[in-house]
């Protein structure tokens, strides 16, 4: 007999999970069309030589990259993000009108440490902009993070920052060029570990003691975003770190366009871990401590990796950005009441005589868009309404066989428990009646 379990790190999503999970969808590729994006599917499997690329996620996440062969013999891998699959076709269909703005809801993979919102497998849903350098997409990306968690009744902060200018500080402060990338990995943990925490991460990597002080100078600053942009400035002395400051400054100014600077922090320490960022990087977070520490959404700009994926010095300038269902799901669902039906009507015939009429009722509720169904088990009305008020259907109709020589139906409201009769004839433009006024009520 075989064992029923499941593999740690995957879940099984019941229908009192799963139906808020599609409403969080639901809400997600509103607002991802409200701005624009189209809608496109990638494959999980892809060639390992496309996923391990040194233009791709770097070394760190490939570690956490589940890969196989097939029985071709081929080496591919499960994709462990959105962005390298949409890389990889957009370097196959160089003709694609610019910008392309595109979105993506799909399963990702990581074998890497199991907590609470971090999954072997776990929904991504991804924002992504191809063909604008300038940071006003970045702002439309973080605009858009911002108005989706406000329709979810989340009010979150978001953090920015530029690899360029970490990059430029860190060459400021005499980091040797063979161990930037490393250096940028460590620094991103400040938030988290704390300066001791990576000036110990830092001298196990060999970074000099006299280096890894420079770099602790550079992370005293205090302020406003623009405050400290302007005490950082005298201290770079390179392009690239010249460079972020000004995209940062022009990022500014976007985030004001879209009444969004209030709401945006600067974290200068910020990296986004994967390497394939090149300028501008984000996250959100709820304002509310204690409930989720974690990001909520993160992205940013990846100029180089789909010009490099086909070998050419065209520009494909790429931002975008990343919503993990599973822990906006841990966040809203405290706030949002459970639900595990999304059945508007429930129909109970009650007597022999009125399980046909039964039947054709619910195929006419169908027939107009209307969520429906019946009991299939011949239960007692005592026993129908407690399922229904279980799902949490917010109506039901019973027909008896007095109401059906009447030409009639009873109709309940289950949140108080009121009835009403209802000619046979109304009951269809009724129901309709109550959803939309339904609707209209929640969105209100």
């Amino acid at each position: 007999m075989v064992e029923l379990s499941l593999l740690k790190g995957t879940n099984d999503h019941l229908p009192e999970e799963q139906v808020l999970r599609e409403k969080i969808l639901e809400i997600i590729k509103e607002v991802f069309q409200l701005y624009g994006f189209r809608p496109l599917t990638t494959p999980i499997l892809e060639m390992w030589d496309i996923l391990s690329s040194k233009y791709a996620g770097g070394a760190e996440i490939l570690k956490e990259t589940y890969r196989l062969t097939d029985q071709g013999n081929r080496d591919l891998g499960l994709r462990y993000d959105l962005s390298v699959p949409l890389s990889r076709l957009v370097g196959m269909n160089p003709r694609l009108r610019k910008p392309f703005k595109r979105y993506e809801i799909g399963p990702c993979f990581r074998d890497g440490p199991i907590k609470k919102g971090r999954y072997r497998e776990f929904i991504q849903c991804d924002a992504d902009i191809i063909g604008v350098a300038s940071t006003l997409a970045d702002a439309e990306c973080l605009a858009l993070a911002h108005h989706l968690f406000t329709r979810m009744g989340l009010e979150v902060y978001l953090e920015v920052n530029n690899r360029k200018l970490l990059t430029g500080i860190l060459l400021a402060a005499g980091v040797p060029e063979p161990l930037l990338n490393t250096t940028i990995l460590s620094v991103d943990k400040l938030k988290k570990i704390g300066i001791d925490g990576v000036r110990e991460e830092l001298k196990s990597k060999n970074v000099p003691l006299a280096v890894i002080d420079e770099i602790y100078s550079y992370f005293n600053y205090e302020g406003s975003y623009l405050e400290v942009l302007d005490q950082l400035e005298p201290r770079i002395n390179n392009e690239i770190g010249k460079e972020g400051i000004a995209e940062l400054k022009q990022l500014y100014h976007y985030l004001q366009l879209f009444n969004l600077a209030d709401e945006v922090k600067l974290l200068y320490s910020l990296a986004r871990g994967l390497e394939i960022y090149t300028g501008t990087v984000f996250e959100a977070f709820l304002k509310e401590s204690g409930i989720i520490d974690s990001s909520l959404c993160g992205g940013g700009r990846y100029d180089k990796i789909i010009g490099k994926f086909i070998g050419s010095e065209d520009q494909y300038p790429a931002t975008g950005i990343s919503f993990g269902l599973d822990i906006i799901y841990d966040a809203v669902a405290a706030r949002w009441p459970s639900k595990s039906s999304v059945t508007d009507i429930y129909l109970v015939p009650v007597g022999n005589q009125t399980f046909d009429p039964i039947v054709k009722l619910t195929t006419q509720l169908r027939q107009n868009n209307i969520r429906a169904e019946f009991d299939l088990l011949n239960r007692n009305l005592s026993k129908n309404l407690d399922y229904a008020n279980r799902l949490q259907i917010p109506f039901v109709i019973i027909l008896g066989e007095r109401d059906l020589s009447e030409k009639s139906v009873t109709l309940r409201v289950m949140k108080d428990g009121t009835e009403q009769k209802v000619a046979l004839n109304r009951i269809v433009k009724k129901i309709a009646q109550l959803l939309e006024n339904d609707k209209t009520t929640n969105r209100d």
